[in-house]
């Protein structure tokens, strides 16, 4: 393990800094903690998160005060239950929704792992998961020119960007989408929505790589810019005017990560499917009427962190017959799937945690189907209905507009 008593401030801005000092430990963040309610453990919670790191920072700069005030050097179990709560959070951020004093959370949570990077005390999985996007650059470790498998079966397939060598419209599947066969069904809808409504575009298909928004929420921000920039150059390079992408995580780090990561604007628009949705809704698309009570379920990445509420609602609203309820925690305040923050790889049994809780409070709104608009929160959502023999649909929003669109 790297020395720890160098911390380096590059991965922290003054704001941050700033932050961690103005923390009061009032607590009101401790039972909006997703993780920390499913598994007990106190170094999940911010206050242990922002304590420890301190704790370590101010032994590091308070010199002799530091002993006076009986701080001392971090020990590796001190470092061990830091790196264990910090990468234990699904970056939620709900903790910054509730914050009296307005601590933006899920960034300097990233800034954490960044530091634990430095110090090489981060889970093991972080490192293959590593490996095997410089190998074959996607996260699931298969062969990148099968990123298309979740096509085969479509009578027709989507346009690729390979045989048109240009498109005004560019649709970014995401790796979950395209290598997870629960989910294979969010791109086919996506697909049929966008040809039946005429709209200009194409995938990317062998040439789309991972986003890299796994390595960036890991702390490994810096191994992703050479994603960055085989993506952007891809998309450039067909002269779209804009990209769509049906994943919230490949939507914020798009439209947020990449700019920083490459020192520029993009120089087009980026779009979750749910914006261009609305769109296509509200030009009189001919939709079959649904009898259905539905409730939704706001992804992290696209709600909290990307401020999108409306679009996902008011597609489900534009179809007909569909009754939308939606559950007591919602919006701002929504519960995680349990999906994020890259705590499936580290520990799935917390993740099936906080995806039944979720599931529980989809159950008491008396709904049958759980629309979301997001690939990772429907296959982790649906994957804890079957193990628990909950009778809820799970779908995303795109799959239910395809269900009324589609002849």
């Amino acid at each position: 393990m790297t020395p720890v008593d160098r911390i380096r401030l590059e991965h922290f801005t003054l704001r941050q800094v700033l932050e961690m000092e103005a923390c009061t430990r009032c607590g009101e963040c401790i039972p909006w903690c997703p993780t920390y309610v499913a598994a007990g453990d106190e170094a999940i919670t911010p206050l242990a998160k922002i304590g420890h790191f301190r704790a370590f920072w101010k032994a590091q700069h308070l010199g002799w005060l530091a002993r006076l005030f009986g701080l001392r050097k971090p020990t590796e179990e001190d470092v061990a239950a830091f790196s264990r709560g910090t990468y234990a959070c699904t970056l939620c951020g709900r903790c910054a929704a509730v914050c009296p004093v307005h601590i933006r959370t899920r960034d300097l949570w990233i800034g954490l792992r960044e530091q634990l990077v430095d110090w090489r005390a981060y889970p093991e999985v972080f490192r293959l998961l590593q490996e095997r996007l410089a190998a074959t650059h996607n996260i699931s470790g298969d062969e990148n020119a099968q990123r298309l498998i979740w096509a085969e079966n479509l009578e027709v397939q989507p346009p690729a960007l390979s045989a048109l060598g240009q498109a005004d419209t560019v649709y970014f599947v995401g790796c979950v989408s395209s290598f997870y066969p629960t989910v294979y069904s969010v791109p086919q809808a996506f697909a049929g929505i966008l040809a039946h409504a005429g709209v200009d575009f194409a995938v990317l298909g062998p040439e789309e790589w991972c986003c890299g928004f796994p390595l960036v929420i890991a702390g490994m921000g810096r191994e992703a810019e050479a994603l960055a920039k085989h993506n952007v150059e891809a998309v450039e390079r067909a002269g779209a005017r804009r990209l769509v992408t049906t994943c919230p995580s490949c939507y914020y780090t798009w439209q947020h990560t990449y700019p920083q990561l490459l020192g520029r604007p993009l120089g087009f628009a980026v779009l979750h499917a749910t914006e261009l949705l609305v769109d296509l809704v509200h030009s009189d698309l001919p939709l079959k009427r649904l009898e259905m009570r539905i409730t939704y379920h706001d992804p992290c990445d696209l709600g909290r962190t990307s401020g999108l509420y409306d679009p996902p609602r008011e597609v489900l609203r534009a179809i007909p017959g569909v009754d939308l309820v939606e559950m007591a925690e919602t919006r701002e305040r929504a519960l995680c799937c349990g999906g994020g923050g890259d705590v499936e790889m580290g520990d799935p049994g917390l993740t099936e945690k906080v995806a039944a809780m979720r599931l529980a409070q989809a159950l008491d709104t008396g709904a049958q189907t759980l629309a979301t608009a997001c690939q990772q929160c429907k296959r982790t959502l649906a994957a804890q209905a079957r193990k628990d023999r909950v009778r809820l649909r799970v779908v995303d929003v795109a799959e239910l507009l395809w269900q009324a669109l589609r002849p």
